[in-house]
């Protein structure tokens, strides 16, 4: 998805416009992550840029589009949203050197 949302548009208050927005990014995500994953393919990932316009789009990490939103919205009267999905796959947590403690490993018996 990429696409441009106005924030100055006569007649429309400018945080509905942001907050519409913001819905319809969630609606995207939502829908592409129900789709079948293939094989091989542990989860839906999302590439995301943000910016005032699509020469000056930066990347963001999925989980700070929402609030980068909100801070770019009250300096800009656009916003330039680019929401890639990806392929995602699951990696291992290294192992910690030392052993559980005798608690449990998160401290609790």
């Amino acid at each position: 998805m990429k696409k441009t949302y106005l924030l100055t548009i006569e007649g429309k208050n400018s945080d509905r416009l942001l907050e519409a927005a913001k819905h319809d990014i969630r609606k995207y995500v939502k829908r592409e992550r129900g789709r079948a994953l293939p094989a091989g393919v542990d989860f839906w990932d999302f590439q995301c840029k943000l910016g005032a316009d699509a020469a000056g789009a930066k990347a963001v990490h999925f989980g700070e589009l929402i609030p980068a939103l909100d801070t770019l919205a009250k300096t800009s009267e656009q916003l330039y949203v680019e929401v890639i999905t990806t392929h995602g796959h699951r990696t291992r947590r290294p192992a910690t050197d030392g052993h559980a403690d005798a608690d449990g490993p998160h401290g609790v018996s």
